[in-house]
């Protein structure tokens, strides 16, 4: 007999975690733009010092053109960058034999056609910076690079350049490409890693959270097994002697059944019953780590709020807001009223979302908010969806 297994479908990210993905990938694509306009501008120099010197040379079109394709050149060594944290030490050189090979064509032709040294190693140079060196080796090659660059400028001095060329331009910029290229990946490498930091101190901080958990049950309930299999092991030596004794022990057992129950209910509670301000704190801290921009509103005396009524609503609206919400901004604020407390948050919706989108979740606010005889209030305009959940200060003692 034999079953088919269904593919699994892939997991939709809510906009919150679609929009902090599209940060990330937009810093990166800002990082890519900043080195290719470097080396565009430094392109762009060096042609228009070639046709500064004769605008019927077509050397300004081999410089012009020729840098153009060099630098597209560099483009798949910066894509390959990107995952250089993830990748093994070492520099894949098989990869690296195209951009490799332009470097060093353009640098021969329009060194020769500018009869400048500099120029002839500049993309060489360039090239070499971008690769994924190991650790420790990367900054000694940019440092050589600029160095030998220095040489190669000071060599360069001895043509004849007009004097109304800024050709000093072009020397400068050159020697300090390398540097400038550094900066912005450095500036790329600390922002992943501060990414990645994040991303391990909220996994971190949930591993220690259920280690503690565990070890809260394991104690309590440790405790109460050993000493109802203890009274349960006096039982049965007993019952054949003296049946009463032994009942009485039976009785305790049960006793000690119940209170191992109990137990574990309070520790449940315990966990559950997060002050109010707690809750709307990690409802913030949870929609900023998404990528909202979040305004919360947390009176002085929150903590005298209801939090056995209030709390699930706070956790089940911003689930709601995660999973439905636009994904840009959001607002919480808890308030006293007259009549007791008083919930809200308002969060922008994606245009194409139904009506009806978070219905199973206000529902089930709707009956806990029933029990505590408290009102519940949707609104929806234009663009923004808004939940407020009023409940009276007596609920308080729920708690």
């Amino acid at each position: 007999m034999s079953s088919r297994v269904e593919p699994l479908a892939p997991v939709e990210l809510s906009p919150g975690a679609r929009q902090l993905s599209r940060g990330v990938t937009a810093t990166w694509w800002y990082t890519v733009t900043g080195v290719l306009a470097l080396e565009i501008a430094l392109v762009a120099s060096w042609t228009l010092f070639t046709l500064a010197r004769d605008l019927s040379d077509v050397g300004g079109l081999i410089v012009g053109v020729g840098g153009l394709l060099w630098c597209a050149s560099t483009v798949p060594l910066l894509l390959d960058y990107r995952h250089r944290l993830d990748a093994e030490p070492g520099v894949r050189w098989l990869r690296l034999v195209v951009p490799l090979l332009v470097a060093v064509a353009y640098g021969v032709a329009a060194g020769a056609v500018v009869g400048s040294w500099q120029l002839a190693l500049m993309p060489l140079a360039q090239t070499l910076v971008l690769l994924n060196w190991p650790r420790g080796v990367r900054y000694k090659v940019v440092i050589a690079a600029v160095l030998l660059l220095v040489f190669l400028a000071v060599a360069d001095s001895a043509f004849d350049v007009p004097d109304d060329v800024p050709f000093l331009v072009s020397v400068i910029y050159t020697v300090m490409l390398p540097v400038m290229t550094v900066s912005s990946l450095w500036w790329w490498d600390v922002l992943i890693t501060l990414d990645r930091a994040r991303a391990s101190e909220a996994k971190l901080a949930a591993t220690q959270e259920r280690l503690r958990v565990a070890t809260d049950v394991h104690d309590l309930q440790g405790h109460h097994l050993q000493v109802i299999a203890l009274q349960l092991e006096l039982a049965e030596r007993l019952m054949p002697q003296d049946a009463g004794a032994g009942m009485d022990q039976l009785r305790a057992a049960r006793a000690s059944v119940d209170d191992a129950r109990q137990g574990t209910r309070d520790l449940a509670l315990r966990f559950r019953s997060v002050p109010l301000g707690d809750e709307i704190a990690n409802a913030r801290d949870l929609l900023r780590a998404a990528g909202l921009e979040v305004e919360a509103v947390i009176p002085a005396d929150s903590d005298a709020a209801p939090a056995s009524a209030l709390g699930p609503v706070i956790r089940e609206t911003t689930t709601n807001v995660l999973r439905h919400g636009g994904g840009r901004r959001a607002r919480l604020e808890l308030s006293r009223i007259d009549t007791g407390w008083q919930y809200m948050i308002a969060n922008d919706i994606a245009g194409d979302e139904p009506e009806d989108a978070a219905g199973s979740g206000l529902d089930g606010i709707r009956r806990r908010i029933d029990e505590v005889h408290g009102t519940l209030e949707i609104g929806r305009e234009a663009e923004e969806f808004k939940v407020t959940v009023t409940v009276p200060a007596q609920t308080g003692d729920a708690r």
